[in-house]
């Protein structure tokens, strides 16, 4: 990754279309006459921060009315080009063409005194100097405010753009640099973590791993590992997408509640019964939303739903009378999650509130009332609210529905219940039974994802210059909320008896998150301005103890705390 001076100048970018906002309403088209590595590795960065379509500029001037019907879809097109291409004029002629309805952003790379041929352009530029890799990736992250543009016009080219000249932004989204741009040894560092997962692999924790650290707004590491599974066929990839397990407590169900506690739809300290018909007339109908966030409702830790099916319950081909997909081959009989499996958690023993008990149940009780609520099936209701407008390219439920498999990590090949290899439909059996949607279990997202979503939690409510929290809503989730457990409301917490090590020995208090059953984490430290993520799949193939007898992702976070006290 580049040097972090930014020589990128923004021009013509008086209503503010840069940085682009509003991802949710965004088609975006990357068109290309750069040659390479350079095209790659700008299309690549823009690529990280929502999904881009990439075309190619035609060599013949006949071939442009294809392209212009490819880009038909677009709503917003960025061209990046060789400063010697502004005088062709069929290209320019083309590219204002496609501004008329649509937002088009101009990159320009090389020769100044080229910008002269744009005068009549009122669309944005962002121009840098130097036609080089490093700013290659600084106009890309220009582009979405991952760097902010400060930079001038060295000296004038035209009466439009004439010294001095330069929109001046913010930095709004993560940036993607290396540990150095931060005064971290990044060698170190880097032979740190890779001798503690390259040991991971060796001792078969897991097959593979992704490492992601971001600190102060910037991505400064991020690595691949091992392979999928352990025929070393198919190398892990950092685009890959892992099935988060728990991480979907904290990722998807707890922040649709944070909305709408926030907004007055659902109150914590109001009951089950007061939201859920079916709760009331059960021993759940008085317990308080608040208590079920903390774990500290009295639930049973576990019900094993899947030793409960009955023959006739499950089939190997999909039908009306079992259209529910639990894995490849497998289908639930439909209504089995409203039927049987709800009505078993409602009616399931109840303990005295107050002790902190940690259940999955919790999380499926808040889903419903989510639902009820909203009106919006919840895997729905997170892609509008959140994964969508934040540029969350892979997060959400039923990846298979949406991916191509061999992008999907495969974890357990479940011998007793699904008998076949799980890629792609999520590990716990329970959210495999209610159709991989639960508000416990079924989210897949990749490391990237994982990290708007925590950098969204260290700016208090605030991302891609949009507020989706108020900054206390954030601050009363995370912090900690209870007098018997370390938790927050929905959030894990570091543990502060500082003999457990939790997540690790370095952490500070103010660290929040949460780890996944199938080798995930993600940790954020307010303190220190620190994401770190880690997902595996340990499961695979069979479910393994090895990662937490190695202490894998508490010695990888030591190591991170190490290089920051270091640079100190």
């Amino acid at each position: 990754m580049a040097a972090n001076t930014n020589h990128t100048v923004l021009l013509n970018n008086q209503i503010r279309i840069v940085p682009l906002r509003d991802l949710e309403d965004r088609s975006v088209a990357y068109i290309t006459k750069l040659a390479e590595p350079i095209a790659d590795v700008f299309g690549n960065l823009l690529a990280r921060y929502t999904s881009v379509a990439r075309f190619t500029v035609p060599v013949q001037a006949d071939a442009y009315g294809s392209l212009d019907e490819a880009l038909k879809f677009y709503n917003t097109i960025i061209v990046a080009v060789d400063a010697v291409d502004l005088t062709e004029r069929r290209f320019m002629q083309f590219v204002n063409t496609q501004a008329i309805g649509k937002e088009v952003i101009l990159a320009v790379f090389g020769d100044g005194t080229k910008l002269g041929e744009l005068d009549f352009v009122h669309f944005p530029i962002i121009w840098n100097p130097e036609a080089t890799e490093a700013a290659a990736e600084h106009m890309a992250m220009s582009v979405f405010g991952g760097m902010a543009c400060t930079a001038r016009l060295p000296q004038s080219f035209s009466a439009r753009y004439a010294t001095g000249a330069g929109f001046v932004t913010e930095q709004i989204r993560l940036q993607y640099t290396d540990a150095a741009a931060l005064g971290l040894d990044q060698t170190r560092l880097e032979a740190e973590i890779d001798g503690i997962v390259q040991e991971a692999v060796r001792e078969r924790a897991a097959p593979g791993a992704v490492v992601l650290v971001a600190k102060n707004g910037k991505v400064i590491f991020e690595k691949a590992y091992g392979y999928h599974t352990y025929d070393r066929n198919v190398p892990t990839k950092t685009a890959d997408i892992f099935d988060m397990a728990s991480v979907t407590k904290i990722a998807a169900t707890t922040p649709a509640v944070m909305r709408l506690s926030e907004r007055g739809v659902i109150d914590l300290d109001s009951t089950m019964g007061h939201y859920l018909l079916q709760a009331q007339g059960t021993n759940k109908n008085d317990t308080k939303l608040r208590d079920v966030m903390l774990h500290e409702a009295g639930f049973t830790p576990f019900i094993p739903f899947y030793r409960e099916l009955k023959p006739g319950d499950l089939s190997t081909d999909s039908s009306a009378a079992y259209s529910v997909k639990v894995a490849d081959g497998c289908y639930i009989r439909t209504g089995y999650y409203e039927e049987v499996m709800w009505p078993i958690m409602l009616e399931s023993k109840l303990n005295p509130t107050g002790a902190y008990v940690y259940s999955d149940i919790s999380m499926y009780v808040m889903k419903e009332v989510a639902e009820h609520q909203t009106g919006i099936p919840i895997q729905d209701y997170i892609q509008q609210e959140f994964y969508q407008p934040l540029g969350m390219q892979t997060a959400g439920y039923l990846p298979r529905n949406r991916f191509p498999k061999e992008r999907i990590i495969p974890t357990e090949n479940d011998k007793t219940f699904r008998k076949t290899l799980l890629q792609g439909y999520v590990h716990d059996q329970g959210a495999a039974m209610a159709g991989g949607i639960a508000g416990h279990a079924g989210l897949f997202a990749t490391a990237n994802d994982l990290a708007i979503y925590g950098q969204l939690l260290l700016n208090r409510g605030e991302y891609g210059g949009t507020r989706y929290f108020k900054a206390e809503t954030v601050d009363l989730f995370t912090s900690k909320q209870s007098a018997t457990s370390r938790r927050g409301l929905g959030f894990d917490r570091s543990d502060p008896d500082t003999s457990k090590h939790y997540p690790s020995k370095l952490a500070s208090e103010a660290t929040f998150g949460h780890t996944g059953y199938t080798g995930t984490c993600i940790w954020i430290d307010p303190k220190e301005q620190l994401i770190y993520i880690f997902l595996s799949n340990r499961v695979h193939p069979v479910v393994s103890t090895k990662l937490y007898e190695l202490n894998v992702r508490s010695r990888i976070q030591d190591a991170i705390y190490e290089a920051i006290a270091a640079a100190k």
